[in-house]
């Protein structure tokens, strides 16, 4: 068998390659599709679980490396956790389009692989608290090739599954790959007891002060190898990365023109060349000295990465590689495309930014004693004997959030997705308003925790009904949408949503700062509200564009 290049001259097809592939084909799917979609959907979920691990993964290191006396002031610590949150997202624009251009089980592999350069990277540059703050601001800068991943591997599998199991397919590949999160959070601190590399992992260090953990604490004077926060990713990524290459599986009725391997890998490597370059400019521009100049905003920053990474990639990209990207490039004059990236952003942009916050909402907040001052002034530096700690509560949302997602798609392929979609909109509008003033409460009292259980389960909401909706706005894509223009708009809505993971933070932090953290929940429960009337205008009143897609 032969396929053809862009240039026509034929190639032998690899045996990876599968030129036949009619999943909406019911004889076709039963007696072959089903078993190889199966097998590359329960490859591509543990590769995207590590990859979720390792772009997070900073958010526990920072807080471990401040309990081991690492020489950074917090503020400098932030910009690893920022660094990483904006780059995931980043990456992630041109992660969109990598199927149609290089092939699924490329895709994968080398995605996969490069991972262990962050991860083996970040695990020696821990070994010495003298290594300075730019080496782990570059780790914390390709760890977000792990965010970047989400995109190619969604639109990767969405090309496998007929529409009418596309809800379930690409809520397990997203729910379960979610779980990446939950899993960092409790194996990282596991893992650092232990010198599970031997001498091979280097010495460990004493923790200076108690470190919180999901079973309670780890007392100051433990040994422990923070460098193993590193080293057990590159660990579980080998056998991952070599399941990839030998068991995953590139469609040519999606990639007929990916031009073999090394041209796929050349493409991938270019577009994230050109990625990294506009985030390094754009961190640049809005981080504050010494890291940055601090020139921009949030607000000012992110539309800009955004519309210079797009451009950029149009503008540079040459040859075959062009035409594809042009012909992707389609999915921006489609008026869907707008209204699925605004829903995405309400579920997984809610899910992955309050997975963020919610650690340094619960420090903030719960932490100290909130008692006015001689002269009448709310302060909030007494600290708070019967504080909850965040690294015991913190990872329970996400593990809702994932675990409950792959049922959004399954109720999804049932009910239709916009109908899903407008009642956990309506359900996140009330549990943000109500969490806002939750915390409101909380934060003008002397003993907050007394507030934190109805946080913490209105937290809990939030995310059980973003992973949910992460499921139906999923599906609603699949619906929507070809075959050849859904991977993509899956992509791209991935890309935008995953902005969530570096505004959250931003804005309950500064809100938090002003004395204001419930003005926060309340700016986004009025974004829900908004989303939930667009969902309606577009997919359920009674002339919508496309009915309860």
């Amino acid at each position: 068998m032969t396929s053809n290049t862009a240039g026509g001259a034929p190639r032998a097809l690899s045996s990876a390659d599968i030129a036949d592939w009619r999943p909406e084909d019911d004889a076709f799917w039963n007696s072959r599709g089903k078993s190889i979609a199966n097998r590359n959907l329960w490859i591509s979920i543990p590769n995207l679980l590590c990859a979720f691990a390792v772009w997070l993964m900073w958010g526990i290191i920072t807080v471990q490396m401040i309990n081991l006396g690492f020489p950074f002031k917090p503020a400098e610590l932030f910009t690893l956790t920022a660094i990483a949150g904006l780059m995931g997202a980043t990456f992630r624009i041109p992660a969109s389009f990598f199927i149609r251009l290089a092939g699924g089980r490329n895709t994968v592999f080398l995605t996969s692989a490069l991972l262990l350069i962050p991860a083996v990277w970040t695990g020696i540059a821990l070994q010495d608290k003298s290594t300075p703050l730019w080496v782990f601001q570059a780790c914390a800068f390709l760890s977000g090739i792990g965010g970047g991943n989400f995109s190619a591997s969604m639109s990767n599998i969405n090309t496998f599954f007929p529409k009418r199991q596309q809800g379930l397919a690409l809520g397990l590949n997203a729910g379960l790959g979610n779980f990446g999160v939950t899993t960092m959070q409790i194996l990282i601190p596991l893992v650092m007891t232990v010198g599970i590399f031997g001498a091979t992992g280097g010495e460990p260090m004493v923790l200076l002060k108690d470190s919180g953990w999901i079973l309670g604490k780890i007392k100051a004077g433990t040994p422990t190898f923070i460098q193993n926060a590193g080293f057990i990713w590159a660990a579980i990524l080998l056998p991952l990365v070599a399941l990839a290459w030998f068991g995953m599986n590139n469609l040519l009725t999606i990639s007929p023109t990916y031009g073999g391997t090394l041209a796929a890998f050349g493409k991938i490597l270019y577009l994230w060349v050109i990625a990294g370059a506009v985030g390094l400019l754009g961190l640049y521009l809005y981080l504050p000295a010494p890291v940055g100049l601090g020139l921009l905003n949030m607000w000012v920053a992110l539309p800009l990465i955004i519309v210079l990474c797009v451009l950029a990639m149009k503008v540079l990209a040459f040859g075959e590689m062009k035409g594809n990207i042009a012909k992707q490039f389609e999915i921006f004059r489609n008026k869907h495309t707008w209204s699925m990236t605004a829903l995405y952003i309400v579920t997984f942009g809610s899910f992955i930014g309050f997975s963020m916050a919610l650690p340094l909402s619960i420090t903030v907040i719960f932490g100290f004693q909130h008692i006015p001052d001689a002269a009448g002034v709310m302060t909030h530096t007494v600290k708070n004997p019967n504080a909850p700690s965040a690294l015991t509560y913190a990872w329970i949302g996400p593990f809702v959030g994932a675990l409950i997602r792959p049922v959004g798609g399954w109720i999804s392929d049932k009910v239709g997705g916009s109908i899903v979609t407008q009642w956990i909109s309506a359900v996140m509008v009330v549990a943000s308003a109500a969490v806002g003033y939750v915390m409101l409460l909380a934060y003008s009292s002397a003993t907050p925790e007394q507030y934190f259980m109805p946080f913490m389960l209105l937290f809990i909401v939030l995310f059980a009904a973003s992973g949910i909706g992460n499921g139906s706005t999923f599906r609603t894509v699949g619906v929507i949408f070809d075959r050849l223009q859904a991977g993509p708009v899956l992509g791209w809505t991935a890309a935008v949503g995953a902005y969530g993971s570096f505004i959250a933070p931003v804005v309950i932090g500064e809100q938090i700062k002003a004395g204001t953290p419930q003005y926060a929940m309340y700016g986004f429960a009025a974004f829900y509200a908004v989303c939930l009337v667009l969902n309606w205008w577009f997919y359920l009143r009674a002339n919508a564009y496309v009915k309860n897609p």
